[in-house]
């Protein structure tokens, strides 16, 4: 019978697939620092109002989601089991980043369609790059 989590050979879509997933991670911690390194006075006055509202903890969900991330994915390019934990860390932060921009309710009134829909495209890809990490692992592709 065919095991489906029996080790199997590394595919060969495995570390284009890994190098995807760091490049993801390494934009978001990209756009954290650009985040937090922007002066609101030089934005317009909607999106200044939804910088001002942002506390601290959000924005720090989404560095440290994508940092840790990052960190995860290069493990998965190493093959190294570590970033089956790294990405989950991952995910979860993503998850209370997206939760907090909810929680507030200053910033959830200033929360636009798309940006709502950029939130929900992030937790969905970091959802799947843990899925893609969690499916290696049960292949025997990380050791």
């Amino acid at each position: 019978m065919n095991d489906p989590y029996s080790p199997r050979p590394v595919a060969g879509w495995f570390r284009p697939a890994a190098v995807v997933s760091l490049l993801f991670m390494l934009l978001g911690c990209a756009l954290y620092v650009m985040h937090v390194s922007t002066d609101p006075a030089t934005l317009p006055l909607d999106q200044r109002a939804l910088f001002e509202a942002e506390p601290g903890w959000v924005s720090g969900a989404m560095g440290a989601a994508s940092a840790v991330g990052a960190i995860g994915s290069a493990f998965m390019i190493a093959r190294r089991r570590t970033a089956e934990s790294l990405l989950l860390i991952s995910l979860l932060l993503v998850f209370v980043w997206f939760a907090g921009l909810f929680a507030v309710p200053q910033l959830r009134d200033l929360l636009s369609t798309t940006e709502i829909a950029i939130g929900i495209a992030v937790t969905a890809i970091t959802w799947t790059i843990y899925w893609f990490a969690r499916h290696s692992r049960q292949r025997g592709w990380l050791r």
